[in-house]
């Protein structure tokens, strides 16, 4: 039977009983075993998305490069995951990178970003023979070059450009605009200038470019307009410098469904969108094509995940507002508070169910502002039913926090009627371990 509150993983479905079953499993069970707040993941869903990106571009060009954007959600089972798949990884922490390599993840394959790396980040990249640094700034080139001088070694590093291109995202997620925190701008030859700086760093190899301009994003143009503004930025660094840039990086963004509303463009779509512009803008200022990069990140992991919750109080006010208040809130999905950010929600006990009732979905947290979803339509809900946001996959547990000593939820795959735990839930002593007492 077809469930009418979208965008839930794709093998989701109503089963037997009548309660919501992804990947063979029933939640409502789930729930029970592993607790709540529980995120569930789809695993198969995520591999198939991996694969539709290699596949997307591999049927257009034959020099690119899959980069999963870890920040989405990172952790020891996902990088496996990502090794098997053939994909790359980009890490924008030093703690991101240990997970990666505490997955035994390749190090040629990562490529470390940020716009405020500490020397010991830079030191542990180095040191560890990442593939590239995305070079952010000067101050940032500088300390690399000292810290690669220092290890014997010469590190390939991207320069981060901000192109100056509008992706019509939320501020916050919109990275390419002239005033961002992020990379060097095209504008009064401030990149040019910075290309020439970084190619006479020592230890230092400039091997490309890298182009994030947003997330989110729901329109192919801005990509074609990034590729474009790049390609006569190539065309520069080579007259000026003879550069010949080997690596284009066009970042990620590729947006996703969290209500019916939303309409994203496929992965095929972007690939021929990117690979087409590259080679007519490659063409138009007589170079060669580069290896083009993507980052997707959001894209492959959202749709694929979950979060369920027990609802603890009904609350009606007349003439107002029903709230339904689960166990969790903005300590495991910061993103309604953070962006505006929308999600619907469903009563996993009986999915096909007809609502009786159009609530706010409240997080158990003290803030006024702790709101997971504002208008819900749901079916006579309940204290002890198990209520699920769809499309969490992605910044749910990345940005999970412990705001009023909330426990962060665990995480499980799903697959073939399975369940495993990648993601242990942590207890209130694992909150305190680092704690110490006063004398």
């Amino acid at each position: 039977m077809d469930i009418p509150v979208p965008p839930l993983p794709d093998s989701s479905r109503i089963s037997d009983t009548g309660r919501l079953e992804v990947a063979g499993c029933d939640i409502v069970e789930l729930a029970r075993e592993f607790g709540t707040p529980l995120f569930v993941y789809d695993e198969s869903q995520i591999r198939e998305r991996c694969r539709a990106y290699m596949a997307a571009f591999s049927s257009r060009t034959d020099d690119f490069e899959i980069v999963y954007a870890s920040k989405a959600f990172s952790c020891v089972a996902i990088c496996q995951l990502m090794v098997q798949e053939g994909m790359s990884l980009d890490v924008a922490s030093g703690g991101e990178l240990f997970t990666a390599l505490s997955a035994w993840f390749p190090p040629e394959k990562i490529y470390l970003h940020g716009n405020a790396n500490t020397r010991d980040e830079l030191h542990r990249a180095v040191r560890n023979e990442v593939g590239a640094v995305v070079l952010d700034s000067l101050d940032e080139m500088a300390v690399l070059d000292e810290v690669a001088r220092e290890q014997g070694r010469r590190q390939r590093v991207l320069l981060r450009i901000t192109p100056g291109i509008e992706a019509h995202t939320h501020d916050y997620i919109h990275t390419g605009k002239l005033d961002s925190k992020f990379g060097v701008c095209l504008a009064e030859g401030v990149a040019l200038e910075t290309v020439g700086q970084v190619l006479k760093a020592e230890h230092l190899e400039l091997t490309g470019f890298h182009a994030h301009i947003g997330s989110q994003i729901f329109s192919l143009e801005p990509y074609r307009k990034t590729v474009a503004a790049m390609a006569g930025f190539m065309a520069d660094c080579r007259r000026k410098y003879g550069f010949d840039c080997r690596v284009l990086d066009v970042g990620g963004g590729l947006g996703v469904a969290y209500t019916e509303e939303d309409e994203p463009a496929s992965v095929d779509d972007l690939a021929e969108m990117i690979v087409a512009a590259a080679r007519s803008e490659m063409s138009r200022v007589d170079l060669p094509m580069p290896r083009l990069i993507v980052e997707p990140g959001r894209s492959i992991v959202a749709g694929a995940g979950l979060t369920a919750y027990e609802i603890e109080t009904v609350k009606t006010i007349p003439g107002v507002r029903t709230y339904v208040a689960v166990n969790g809130g903005m300590s495991d999905n910061l993103r309604p508070m953070l962006y505006g950010a929308s999600y619907r929600a469903l009563i996993a006990d009986r999915p096909g169910a007809d609502p009786t009732v159009t609530a706010a979905v409240a997080g158990k947290h003290c803030e006024s502002g702790d709101i997971l979803v504002k208008e819900a339509p749901l079916p006579d809900p309940c204290p002890g039913d198990i209520l699920v946001t769809p499309a969490t996959g992605a910044y749910g547990y990345s940005m999970a926090n412990n705001y009023n000593g909330q426990p962060r939820p665990a995480v499980l795959f799903v697959t073939n009627g399975k369940a495993r735990v990648v993601i242990r839930r942590e207890s209130c002593e694992d909150m305190v371990r680092l704690h110490e007492r006063l004398e």
